[in-house]
């Protein structure tokens, strides 16, 4: 698909259904979840998937404050994207009930106090650069964007296989659906923003190079995150699916054509975390 602008882009996305409808989460069987084993090393996998799609509503407060954030087709997105990442944290969240994970009634609220005070300053400190260089960071918002919905989504291709649990699998293919349309915007806006400015193509690799981690990386703790990645990635089928679906596509972004940062970032943490043997 070859946009032009990015009302074409938001155009294409309103035109995209929506798959975790509530006509599709009364479908699901949940009474039937019990029934299924699920090993237990993917629980704190699915409550790590969980809280990230919790804080959507942070990320979003928190662009609104900058320039990309007032981007009328940008925001426009956002209102949809925020609702249906909110909804994904609520399904995984039943999941987990259902298959006896207990969660108090207040956990969303929960999630957004345990975010890190590192993370906390580290935002306002970036909000700041980004209202200083104005719009010509909106490229680097929407590359850091799509990186993270390719990451999440393949993040969740590969729970669905290991995890094999076929309630889970109808939830996971109907988060995957979303989030694919999600990356689809942010990666398609990214390449208009990155193609008008050389600037913005600087701006966005050297942000990226040195300073992009991993989806949830920073709000949540670092070893919430390793385990994680080691217990999804750590092994090279699973790498090379990574690269394929999340390394090699951000290249086709320009001023990203020779990039390794997410593979080699991810690869590196799978080979050397202290969870490795406990996830394998």
């Amino acid at each position: 698909m070859a946009f032009e602008t990015n009302r074409d882009v938001l155009e294409w996305y309103e035109r995209q259904p929506r798959s975790l409808t509530p006509e599709f989460i009364s479908s699901i069987p949940w009474h039937e979840v019990k029934d299924h084993l699920l090993n237990e090393r993917f629980i704190p996998v699915l409550l790590y998937m969980r809280d990230v799609e919790t804080l959507t509503d942070m990320y979003h407060r928190e662009l609104l404050r900058t320039p990309t954030g007032k981007d009328p087709h940008i925001s426009k997105f956002m209102e949809r994207w925020g609702v249906e990442e909110i909804t994904h944290g609520e399904v995984l969240n039943r999941f987990l009930n259902e298959i006896g994970v207990e969660t108090d009634n207040d956990w969303q609220d929960e999630v957004r106090r345990n975010v890190t005070h590192t993370y906390n300053a580290n935002s306002y400190l970036l909000t700041t650069l980004t209202n200083l260089v104005g719009k010509k960071f909106t490229a680097t918002h929407m590359a850091f964007g799509a990186i993270h919905e390719m990451e999440a989504a393949q993040g969740y291709r590969r729970l669905l296989t290991l995890a094999d649990h076929p309630v889970l699998t109808m939830i996971l293919n109907g988060i995957i659906r979303e989030e694919s349309a999600h990356c689809q915007f942010y990666w398609s806006v990214a390449r208009l923003e990155l193609s008008r400015n050389e600037f913005a193509q600087r701006i966005a690799r050297f942000i990226t190079e040195h300073f992009w981690a991993p989806v949830g990386q920073g709000a949540l703790s670092k070893r919430r995150t390793e385990y994680m990645i080691a217990t999804l990635f750590s092994d090279d089928h699973a790498m090379s699916n990574l690269d394929k679906t999340v390394t090699q596509r951000v290249r086709q972004l320009p001023g990203f054509s020779d990039i390794t940062k997410m593979t080699e970032t991810i690869g590196s943490i799978a080979k050397n975390s202290k969870f490795r043997l406990e996830a394998a």
